[in-house]
């Protein structure tokens, strides 16, 4: 869906919005002001929304320079040096012990607290609630994290001045329709720095279309309900596609003989044709005859350097929830571990990752340059990256790692 509220670490911001000096910032703050009159105004008013709303939401809201990803009047946009974010640096440090242990001890809790919503969303959804306490923990916390940043003016700013301009004023719209509305309790319009809302962090449309009412109030309320919050993520979910009946995926082993270039969504073949080729459930455990007869895909988000995966189209559901492979597989983990105990993936995260962004681009293009579709070169190592990078190390006679390494920034220039 969006980068999450959990994730709300400190990055870097393009240098000329840094260093803008106080007349520049005056200039663009003047700029701000008429594109809100000129675009966003006549954009919310179609929508139903009032004058008296559109004057409140912005009221003493300034542009806030420390978002990432900006992009100022005058200047390009470039690949950041340094990304930050957990999603994007070493993988296994997404699955730091604090994280998981805390978001599945919690996660009990809530499932025993808040049974009966977890049910019912569940009978009307197919989407279990392992799933849905797994999202919610990532997301807030299950409601318990602070949530601080005024959603106009981070959505303002974004709408204004960022890389995706188009997508985060269309947010902003929907953001003073919800306020229009009445939907959020008052003083309760803070998101995320990316402007998601509420418990389950949703974005603005998002909220618009699948906010859903797990009380039988007649209200969705995803900033006090429990129920309102486990509804809507079932919702959201079963919208996007959930398969009910089917698991999200499984850890496995994957011997030298299968390449990690057979790894994506894009490359899906029934899961006993995986187990095959030799692919196996990691402790020895087959795979359920009913998942065996249904199409599975690779999935090695540090290449040979970590855990692996046979996952099903439920996992990229998750995806959808959120665009990050680590995300996803975050979700799936926790929910397995709330609901059936589970421990530790078996293989070990390798130290790979904490290179630079601006590194990663390097590579990237060099490999589009070779005619490799990388998936667009932002630096960040998806699956289109990271088996481009093993078909180039089994053409130059390498090892295939399937994962951005130091030693290659030399030969990928």
């Amino acid at each position: 869906m969006r980068v999450r509220a959990m994730c709300v670490a400190v990055m870097l911001v393009l240098g000329w919005a840094v260093q803008a000096p106080a007349q520049d910032r005056a200039g663009v703050e003047r700029q701000f002001r008429g594109w809100l009159e000129q675009t966003v105004w006549p954009q919310a008013s179609r929508k139903g929304v009032s004058r008296a709303t559109f004057d409140r939401a912005f009221q003493g809201v300034s542009l806030d320079w420390d978002l990432p990803d900006l992009v100022p009047p005058g200047t390009r946009a470039q690949t950041p040096k340094r990304q930050r974010q957990a999603e994007f640096g070493s993988p296994g440090k997404y699955f730091n012990r604090g994280s998981v242990e805390g978001a599945t001890a919690v996660g009990r809790q809530m499932a025993r607290a808040h049974a009966q919503a977890l049910a019912r969303a569940e009978a009307r959804t197919g989407v279990p609630g392992r799933i849905v306490l797994g999202i919610w923990g990532r997301e807030s916390g299950y409601g318990r994290v602070a949530i601080t940043h005024d959603v106009f003016r981070v959505l303002g700013t974004k709408g204004f001045m960022s890389t995706r301009a188009g997508y985060f004023t269309e947010e902003l719209v929907a953001a003073l329709q919800i306020a229009e509305a009445g939907h959020a309790p008052s003083g309760a319009m803070k998101s995320s720095w990316a402007g998601a809302l509420g418990q389950p962090q949703f974005m603005p449309t998002s909220f618009l279309k699948y906010a859903a009412d797990g009380t039988g109030d007649g209200h969705a309320d995803i900033w006090r309900s429990e129920a309102d919050t486990i509804a809507s993520i079932a919702n959201y979910l079963a919208k996007h596609g959930w398969q009910k009946g089917r698991d999200w995926g499984f850890e496995v082993q994957v011997p030298e003989g299968v390449s990690c270039t057979l790894e994506g969504p894009d490359q899906g073949r029934r899961i006993r044709d995986w187990a095959a080729m030799g692919i196996t459930r990691v402790g020895g455990k087959a795979f359920p005859e009913s998942e065996a007869r249904q199409q599975g895909f690779l999935l090695m988000p540090a290449g040979r350097s970590g855990p692996a995966f046979i996952v099903t189209p439920n996992f990229y559901v998750l995806k959808d929830y959120n665009m990050s492979d680590l995300y996803a597989l975050f979700v799936g983990h926790v929910g397995d571990r709330i609901q059936y105990g589970m421990g530790d993936f078996t293989a070990r995260w390798g130290q790979v990752g904490g290179l630079y962004r601006s590194d990663v681009a390097v590579m990237q293009r060099a490999l589009e340059g070779m005619g490799h579709d990388v998936g667009g070169a932002d630096g960040l190592p998806g699956f289109k990256t990271r088996r481009s990078i093993g078909r180039w190390q089994e053409a130059t006679g390498q090892r295939a790692t399937c994962f951005p390494e130091a030693a290659m920034k030399a030969r990928l220039r």
